[in-house]
């Protein structure tokens, strides 16, 4: 089991802040494409993958990032400085 946590427009377009799901997703990557095909909120939340990032267990994250083994995912639009 991994805890996802979604931020900003992304926890709108999914419906929830966070969730705790099993996956067999080894990456970050194939974790967004999991996540893509659970319904239209997913699709559209993660449709760009250039507008999400990601942090496994609070470490910025690429899409070829494993997973196995970590506790959180969290996915957020990208920061701006200022």
């Amino acid at each position: 089991m991994i805890e996802l946590r979604y931020f900003a427009w992304v926890r709108e377009r999914v419906g929830t802040g966070h969730e705790t799901v099993h996956t067999d997703a080894e990456t970050v990557g194939a974790l967004i494409e999991e996540l893509k095909g659970r319904d239209e909120g997913y699709a559209f939340a993660f449709s760009d993958p250039g507008a999400i990032r990601a942090a496994v267990d609070q470490e910025l994250a690429g899409p070829d990032t494993p997973i196995a083994g970590a506790k959180e995912v969290a996915f957020f639009p990208p920061m701006t400085g200022g």
